[in-house]
């Protein structure tokens, strides 16, 4: 038994000999999310500043009239934004599944891997030395910066012997991150203009973002959820152990290769669009799993959904508790995030991933 495999052996209880979720119960709980979806877009849509009713709402999406004031604030405001946060809560939730997956961690985060430092310090960098100041200007470079960050992490982890461990990742991931984050604050406390610019895009947003920035994104995100579910298996295969999967014919490298571009692509296109948000990739993988279990063919789907319902729901209430004004999604997850969380972690023993 290899060094990386050693640690599997706590996680294939649950998948193996544990008492998995029936089937009906994860049906139920797929319908439920499904459900829920529709509710907090339909909630999206007709909460804000000023509350459209639901009939108001239907007749805007399809009142012929472009230029009534009902219409403009759905169709060029409300719509756009929610369709941002869906992709955004769907890209979170299944990156923070395959990251715990991966790095056998279960507080493994898509930041972990050098993702949100990469891309803030792109952003940093963008405004500072280019001038970029809205969203749909440097959603590119924070893409890069995203992506640069993680291959470095990859690289990093990569030297020795042992090649790319989740261990080592996860230490590269923590070094890079820092040394990215120091060079992030060495550029805001020389220049006041980048920080004013800066400090509205790290606190994470949905607001601001226009139709463009959605559609930029979501090429990168829809193939980033065909890679994570082709990755499903694969991940319940390394979960009884790399000596185990390899004896089944599992090619672990492609494995790891496939999830790591996966995150990369959710993650990055995610952070890139809104900014870094926090706790949506590390609860909603716990919470999906008291009704999932392990198998990761029924978590992926099920995080994705769920972390569209909660970064849509923190969204809405944070519209709501500023009138007239609004609290950032990340903002209010941070609030009603870290308490949820705490309780997830006392209640469940968090190694029978």
């Amino acid at each position: 038994m290899t060094a990386t495999a050693a640690p599997a052996r706590g996680l294939a209880a649950p998948l193996s000999g544990g008492r998995r979720p029936g089937r009906s119960r994860r049906w139920l709980g797929l319908v439920l999310l499904i459900a829920l979806t529709v509710g907090v877009c339909l909630a999206s849509i007709a909460v804000g500043t000023r509350s459209i009713g639901l009939g108001e709402v239907w007749q805007a999406l399809l009142d012929s009239d472009p230029t009534s004031e009902e219409t403009v604030i759905i169709r060029q405001l409300r719509v756009p934004r929610t369709a941002l946060g869906l992709m955004v809560g769907v890209a979170l939730g299944v990156a923070g599944a395959l990251m715990q997956g991966h790095t056998r961690n279960p507080l493994g985060d898509p930041g972990l891997l050098g993702v949100t430092a990469g891309a803030s310090l792109a952003v940093v960098l963008s405004i500072a030395l280019l001038g970029i100041g809205t969203p749909s200007g440097y959603v590119w470079f924070a893409f890069l910066g995203a992506l640069t960050g993680t291959v470095l992490v990859y690289a990093i982890g990569s030297v020795g012997r042992g090649g790319a461990t989740p261990l080592t990742l996860a230490l590269a991931g923590a070094a890079l991150s820092a040394l990215m984050y120091g060079l992030v604050r060495a550029v805001l406390v020389s220049d006041q203009q980048t920080l004013d610019s800066f400090r509205f895009w790290v606190v994470g947003s949905l607001a601001g973002r226009d139709a463009d920035v959605a559609w930029q994104v979501a090429p990168f995100i829809a193939l980033g959820l065909l890679l994570a579910l082709a990755n499903a298996p694969a991940l319940n295969l390394l979960g009884l152990g790399e000596d185990v999967a390899r004896g089944l014919g599992q090619r672990i490298w492609l494995a790891r290769a496939v999830g790591l571009a996966s995150i990369t692509l959710l993650a990055g296109a995610a952070t890139a669009a809104c900014g870094p948000i926090a706790f949506v990739g590390l609860v909603v993988p716990h919470a999906v799993r008291a009704f999932t279990g392990p198998d990761h063919r029924w978590l992926v789907p099920c995080s994705a959904l769920a972390g569209a319902v909660l970064l849509l729901t923190a969204d809405v209430i944070g519209r709501v508790v500023a009138r007239p004004g609004e609290l950032q999604v990340g903002i209010v997850l941070a609030l009603i995030g870290a308490p949820f969380f705490i309780a997830l972690v006392r209640r469940r023993k968090t190694a029978g991933l």
